[in-house]
This record gives structure tokens, sequence and C-alpha cells, in this order.
């Protein structure tokens, strides 16, 4: 159906009353993952309008956390849709534009996120690939120590959250967008799981410069069927319907808990040939 043939247009308060019944509450610790087109209304104001929904669903006293990760500034000899040239490996190294909290776009993370890390009062953490933004009182205690290396495990805001006993909202999105599960995969242990060197431009004392660190080998192929193991096991798993967007608010810290087990059941494939 075209969002312009609803009755009425969805609009931040309808998207605050969804928000309330699905069982968001002021003084959450709130990561978000949203898709802008999932609600398939006309929502007058758009990412504004949602951004200034979740804030007011957990009021002054909640912080809203959204992913802003950058995918693009990352060692070129991986990019695979599409590949790049050898011979354009060292030059993309020695030129891409070094990552900037205010200034660099987020990859796929969509116009919500986007709108969201600009707005006044939200800070972003420093790390070139996988930043995160964070707007309310925990906001610098969430983002305020991301470790370069393993960016989504310990010393992350992912693991941040938890201890704040955070929730995870998806609003048009499956567990293949759920960051939280990268938590579960860095301390999960199963056959094969390895590391991997990955590179990114970033500015030292002022300087453009291709900083390398390490990385886990990230793997959500199984994202989406342990999400929906989770979703059917848990009691305080809420869905609902915001518009036509399928919304998920799901407590954290027992989704990764819950995950890491799952991973654990991880098989190495057998080598082919």
């Amino acid at each position: 159906m075209n969002m312009y043939e609803h009755e009425r247009p969805l609009t931040r308060s309808d998207i605050v009353e969804g928000l309330t019944k699905l069982g968001v509450k002021r003084g959450m610790t709130l990561l978000v993952h949203a898709s802008l087109k999932s609600f398939n209304r006309w929502i007058p104001g758009k990412s504004q309008a949602v951004v200034e929904a979740l804030e007011e669903a957990i009021g002054p006293e909640g912080t809203l956390v959204m992913p802003t990760h950058t995918a693009d500034l990352s060692e070129p000899s991986y990019w695979s849709r599409p590949p790049v040239p050898e011979a354009w490996w060292p030059i993309i190294r020695a030129e891409m534009t070094p990552f900037r909290p205010d200034l660099t776009e987020t990859r796929m993370m969509g116009a919500i996120a986007n709108c969201f890390f600009r707005q006044e009062g939200a800070m972003r953490s420093n790390h070139p690939q996988v930043s995160f933004a964070a707007r309310g009182p925990l906001a610098e205690a969430v983002i305020g120590d991301h470790s370069l290396d393993h960016g989504l495990g310990e010393r992350s805001p992912l693991a941040r959250i938890y201890e704040h006993d955070g929730y995870v909202l998806l609003l048009g999105v499956n567990h293949d967008r759920n960051t939280s599960l990268h938590l579960a995969e860095e301390r999960s242990s199963w056959p094969g799981k390895k590391a991997v060197r990955q590179g990114s431009p970033m500015l030292v004392d002022g300087t453009a410069r291709w900083v390398e660190f390490e990385d886990l080998a990230y793997d959500d192929s199984d994202f989406i069927e342990i999400g929906e193991a989770f979703e059917n096991s848990h009691p305080l798993v809420r869905l609902g319907l915001i518009g036509d967007c399928q919304a998920r608010l799901l407590p954290q810290r027992a989704l990764i808990d819950f995950a890491v087990q799952r991973m654990a059941e991880r098989k190495e494939e057998s080598p082919q040939g």
C-alpha cells in the first residue's frame, strides 16, 4: 500500500503512544535500530519526528543510543560488494578522508540514525567503523571509552548498555541488524572463531593516518534464528505494530546471555574439496 493511501498520517504523538504500549518506559537506556521506510506511513517531520518521539517516550531521565557505523571506512582488501582493484588499495589507505564524529555520514544505518547523531546534545564515539551516538544522562558513560580493538566487545557501548540493564528496540528491522548480538559473539566460543586485522582512516593529533587494529571476524548468518528463538522463549519480549512498522522491544542483558549459549553450539564448516 502507498503511504499516502492511509486514512491519516502517522504523527509523532501516534509514535509515542505506540512506543508506550509496546513497553518503552521513562528512564530506559534504549538502543534503537530503525528503518524509516518500514512505517509505510507519511510522518510529518519524518526522521526528526521519530527521534523526538523516542526521546519523549523515555523522558529526559532516559538515554537514547543508536549505532552510527561507517563500514566503508575499512580495509579495502576485504571489500566484496563490489571489490576494488588491488592497485587501488594503497591509494584508498592514503587518501580516504578520516573519520570525524561530527561530520562522517553513517553507512546503511538509515535516516533516523543520521538525524539523531547531529542533534544538539548528542555524543558520538570515536571509533572509525562502529561508532555509536547517545543522548541523555548516561551518554558519556555509554560511549566515552570505546576501544579501537574489538569495537563491539567489552570496551564498547554495547557492553556499557549491558551493565546499565538497557533495552534493544528494533523498528522495522530484523535481528540481522541487532548489533548487541556481536557482543555475544565476543563473549562466546565456538570452533573456528578468529580475529582479523582491520584498518581505517583516523585523525591522530590532527593528522589523517591509516590506523590498523584487531577485530573479530563477525558472522551474523545465524542472528535471525537466534533472535527468533529468544523471542519465543523470553517472557519480557514485546512485539507490536507502530503504523505498519514491526516493533520489537527486548531486554539486552537477557538477549546477550541467551545468544552466548546458542553461539557456543556453532559448528565449524568442513573444508571444501
